[in-house]
């Protein structure tokens, strides 16, 4: 019975999760289907469990005993608590799953943690939790196939002078952007982020960020553009803005290398987005 609840419980999670979407906070939605599935799969193992249960019939207080805490004489008696370490493992993911708030990663993450180009810190690894200022795929493709691929979005996304970056192209037309600065200079770029005041920044200032998923939350990272006003602007850390202006380079010290900045002749506060996040699109 007690497989059957915590089986059950799981499909339950997963199924509220797809209802409410707020499974997209934690995969990329072009895994959706997977964890989809897995609602099915998990409910017909919660079924079986529970014919399993219920063809043993009433179990006595001994039985119980034994399937919760491992007590029978004829075994050591330290398999009780063996088990139920074993089950509190289990059970705890879904508790926090059904109760505790889903929580969205804002400024503070990228104040904790900082940002930073992967190349700067010699940083190869493709496993950990990262957070980047440009986008980098490259460890996920290829050699040939990823050079191939950016060309492309180069070419796609610089063909005309104005270029609009929505929650459809943020990753990849970044990606182009950081790749190819020289041509898209000068073109008129508009995007939205989130306010973060990173060190060494003048008054009229900032960086406007989105966390980005490429497969799921665990290789979240932030992504964006350095902004700069044509007067002082005072927002506050994750404000959400709207910008629009034109693209060009700056020489950012902590880095110790020049960036891609937007210097921006429009600008208007917007609501948080219900999906803050940025996906990689394939």
């Amino acid at each position: 019975m007690i497989r059957f609840l915590i089986l059950f419980g799981f499909a339950y999670l997963f199924l509220h999760l797809h209802l409410t979407g707020d499974i997209s906070k934690y995969i990329n939605m072009r895994y959706g289907y997977l964890s989809f599935s897995m609602i099915f799969v998990i409910g017909v193992m919660a079924v079986y469990q529970l014919v399993q249960w219920n063809r043993e019939g009433s179990k006595s207080q001994e039985n119980v005993e034994k399937e919760m805490f491992g007590h029978d004489h004829a075994h050591e008696n330290n398999t009780w608590w063996k088990k139920l370490i074993t089950y509190a493992l289990v059970v705890f993911p879904l508790i926090t799953g059904l109760f505790l708030p889903i929580a969205t990663l804002d400024s503070s993450i990228v104040r904790a943690k900082g940002f930073h180009f992967a190349e700067i810190d010699n940083d190869k690894d493709q496993y950990a939790n990262h957070q980047i200022l440009k986008p980098d795929t490259s460890q996920y493709y290829e050699s040939s196939t990823y050079k191939k691929m950016l060309k492309s979005d180069m070419e796609k996304y610089s063909k005309s002078d104005n270029l609009y970056l929505d929650d459809d192209n943020f990753l990849r037309a970044l990606e182009a952007v950081y790749n190819y600065p020289g041509n898209f200079t000068n073109k008129n770029i508009s995007m939205m982020g989130f306010v973060y005041h990173g060190d060494s920044l003048e008054k009229n200032q900032l960086f406007l960020f989105r966390f980005g998923i490429i497969h799921c939350i665990a290789d979240a990272g932030v992504f964006g553009m350095m902004v700069q006003f044509p007067q002082n602007v005072d927002y506050k850390d994750d404000t959400w803005i709207r910008a629009e202006g034109k693209l060009s380079e700056t020489y950012y010290q902590p880095f110790k290398q020049t960036i891609p900045v937007l210097k921006v002749t429009k600008w208007h506060e917007i609501s948080k987005p219900k999906s803050p996040y940025a996906y990689r699109k394939y």
